[in-house]
Order: structure tokens, then C-alpha cells, then sequence
């Protein structure tokens, strides 16, 4: 959440950068309520002086053999009102602890202004799409063709889009997982980790999903369980993030690289047609997921490294695929700033979203308060998050099935999966 001393110092600012993100966002309550809870503090602290300085003169009183029950009287009075105040200050600090939850970040100087995800901004394409010369397919058409991907039974042993993997589409998946934090862990030096695929409300805070998602225009967003706290994760960003929840760490700790396999859980719409067709709009999913806890001199640094790590998956596989900068009105609600990662995907003729890469600075750190000690200062101070897909895996699935399709109708295996399929065509 936002950091009240900043928008106690910069209050116009901080108005400015919310409207770029929505017109109607402002902090002018959460002024308001910090301005009478600080009039409630002077109140309480000057009661507290002055019952220290009666509870002295009683003392006084007593050596000296005088009576003291007017002052005692007086004393009592004055606890009585410290305790009305501090109850009053209490409650405005969850009033306004409730609204800073529900106040997204604000973006970064450098984040697009934008009305929609139009206004998004392409910053670079790397490969070339591929030119078919013969009538090339939709990559559930090729999945069911193939038997690699079970829609139908799918769907009866759960619901719609829910997907059931077969074969040698099972096997393809699961390379791809490995291939995956194979490479992160190896080459790049994220820790694997694997975490809870269920998270309680506290974890759920911490890293944005709520409050929020408990509104009625978002609660249909999240699977929740019955008569639990607990919550299936959309991403194993909510796990990672929370994992030094609460704790202080040691600068030279930082910064922690992390990676995840998870399936992730979300009941999001998605638009009608061919956004719910096929592996790129389900309600569960594979991915694999990157996280960085760093500190804030080396936040922006660590943001584009974690980018760049999350293209070289692309990259290997051998997928064309652009970098977008989203624009306010289209970044994610704890986000300051986001990458977006889009693959080719023949079917759609365009590109389609596989990875975002998020920077959080201090927002989710200050949910879930995790802090590091300067070395230097000993100051404790927040660290920043920094997380994004590397990648979602079956929309890479998808992506490989398009994109590598032969006018014979089989399918090549980009080579660096071969080791983990023990195939090279389907």
C-alpha cells in the first residue's frame, strides 16, 4: 500500500499520478482521516504530559501530608479521556489502513499514460512470424486432432474450460515446466521453490488480490473454499512474495531470486470467441513464475533483468514475440510499473500476452511488511518486489503447436525440449 508519509508530504502528487491511472481515484479521505487522527495523537499526548505531571505533584503531595484526592480524582479523568482518544484513534487507523488497502499504487514517471489497453505502447518485436505456405490450424483443432489436449472430457470432470492433458501433450507440457526452471535456476540463479497452491487472506493481502477481489465486481475472480480462509492461488506470486512476510532481512540477503512452478486458479471471463477456445483463457493453468526482493537502489535494474530472463525462454524456443509498455489505465492494481511479453500466435494473427513482468517498489512490501536492515545506516527500511511469468505454460504450449506445425500435420520439437520430451516430432 502506499506510504502515508508521502502522502502526507506530496498529496497533490500522489492525486496527480492516481487520476493518470483513473480519473476518479483520489487520497483526499485518507488526508482527512490522517489529519483527525494526528489532532486525537496531539490530544492524547498532551493528556499524557499532563497525567505525568499530576501523577508527580500526588507523590508531592503525599511527603508533604496534604490531601491528594482532588488531583487522584483529576488523574482518573484524564485516563478515562486518554482511553476515549486512544479507542477513537484506533478506529480511525483501521478506517484508514481499509481505505490505503483498497487505493492501488501509483504508477511510475515513466509508465504510458493511457485510457485502455490501447494505449498500450509497443516497445520492440524480436523474430519473425512465420510465413505458412499451405492452410495452417488453430492449435485446439491440432490438439484434438492429435489427441494432445482433451477439451471434451476435460470440461465433464470439472467445468467449462478446464483442460485435460494427454500423452504425448501431457509429456510436452510437463518439458516445458522443466525446460523451464531447469534454465531459471541454472543459468539464471533463481532459487526453486514450491510453495502452497492454497493461500490464506493474510497472504492474499499482501500481495494486492485483496481486498479487493472480495468486491462484487471482482469477487467472481477467485476460487475460494467453503467455510475456509483459504484461497486457490492465482499465481505463485501470492506464496513467493509472502514468504519473508513479517520478517526483517539482512541487506546482504538481498537480492533473493525465486522461482515457482505452480497451477494457478483464476475465474475470470475473458472476452467471448476465440479467447475462450483452446489453452489461452482457462480457469486453470500451468506457469512458471519469477520473483525478486531486492532493494530499492536496485529495484529498476532487477525489473529489467527479471524482463530479460523471462524473453530468453521466447528467445530459446525459438517463438517471435514483442515487448509492450502497458500504459495506467492496463497495469495490475500493486504494479507501478509492467512489461508486457507477447508471443505470435498464428491463429489469432497477432500477438498474445504470455508473460507480464511487474515492478511493485515498496506497494506490496509495506501489505506484507517485509524489510531489510540497511548495513550501512542499520535503518530498516522496505524492500521492493519484483515478479513476472517465465512463462505461462500452456499459452507457450499453444504457441509451439502454431508455430511449429508442418503441412504434413505433425508437429516439430523446438530443440532445447527434446532432452524432456524424448521426441522430436509429434
Amino acid at each position: 500500500m502506499l506510504d502515508i508519509k508521502l502522502i502526507r508530504e506530496n498529496p497533490e502528487k500522489i492525486n496527480e499520478l492516481l487520476k493518470r491511472r483513473n480519473p476518479e481515484l483520489s487520497i483526499d479521505e485518507v488526508i482527512k482521516i490522517d489529519e483527525e487522527r494526528r489532532k486525537i495523537q496531539t490530544a492524547a499526548d498532551e493528556l499524557r504530559a499532563k497525567r505525568k505531571k499530576d501523577s508527580q505533584m500526588i507523590g508531592e503531595l503525599k511527603k508533604k501530608g496534604e490531601n491528594t484526592d482532588a488531583v487522584q480524582a483529576e488523574v482518573k479523568k484524564i485516563g478515562d479521556d486518554i482511553k476515549e482518544l486512544e479507542e477513537k484513534q484506533s478506529a480511525l487507523d483501521a478506517k484508514q489502513r481499509d481505505l490505503l488497502l483498497h487505493i492501488p499504487n501509483i504508477p511510475d514517471e515513466t509508465t504510458p499514460i493511457g485510457a485502455s489497453e490501447d494505449d498500450n505502447v509497443e516497445v520492440y518485436k524480436w523474430g519473425e512470424p512465420r510465413k505458412f505456405d499451405f492452410e495452417f490450424k488453430a492449435h485446439w483443432d491440432i490438439c484434438e486432432e492429435k489427441n494432445l489436449v482433451d477439451f471434451e472430457r476435460g470440461v465433464k470432470l470439472s467445468q467449462s474450460r478446464f483442460t485435460l492433458y494427454r500423452g504425448k501433450g501431457a509429456k510436452l507440457e510437463r518439458a516445458i515446466i522443466n525446460f523451464f526452471l531447469d534454465y531459471h535456476t541454472g543459468e539464471q540463479g533463481y532459487e526453486e521453490i514450491l510453495p502452497p497452491f492454497m493461500a490464506n487472506a493474510a497472504t492474499m493481502t499482501g500481495t494486492g488480490q485483496l481486498p479487493k477481489f472480495e468486491e462484487d465486481a471482482y469477487k467472481e475472480d477467485m476460487y475460494k473454499c467453503v467455510d475456509e480462509d483459504l484461497y486457490l492461488i492465482p499465481t505463485a506470486e501470492v506464496p513467493v512474495t509472502n514468504i519473508y512476510a513479517g520478517e526483517i532481512l539482512s541487506e546482504d540477503d538481498l537480492p533473493k531470486y525465486m522461482t515457482a512452478y505452480t497451477p494457478c486458479f483464476r475465474r475470470e471471463a475473458g472476452s467471448a470467441g476465440k479467447d475462450t477456445r483452446g489453452l489461452i483463457r482457462v480457469h486453470q493453468f500451468n506457469k512458471v513464475e519469477l520473483v525478486k526482493l531486492c532493494t530499492p537502489q536496485t529495484s529498476k535494474d532487477e525489473h529489467e533483468k527479471l524482463t530479460e530472463d523471462a524473453e530468453k525462454m521466447l528467445q530459446l524456443l525459438e517463438l517471435p514475440y514483442r515487448r509492450e509498455a502497458l500504459c495506467t489505465a492496463d497495469i495490475g492494481f500493486s504494479a507501478n510499473k509492467c512489461w508486457d511479453l507477447e508471443v505470435w500466435m498464428p491463429s489469432y494473427g497477432t500477438y498474445k500476452e504470455i508473460s507480464s513482468c511487474s515492478n511493485y517498489g515498496d506497494y506490496q512490501a509495506r501489505r506484507a511488511n517485509i524489510r531489510y536492515r540497511d548495513k550501512e545506516t542499520g535503518k530498516v527500511q522496505f524492500v521492493h518486489t519484483i515478479n513476472g511469468s517465465g512463462l505461462a505454460v500452456g499459452r507457450t504450449f499453444a504457441a509451439i503447436v502454431e508455430n511449429y506445425q508442418q503441412e504434413d500435420g505433425s508437429i516439430i520439437i523446438p530443440e532445447v525440449l527434446r532432452k524432456y520430451t524424448g521426441f522430436d516430432k509429434i
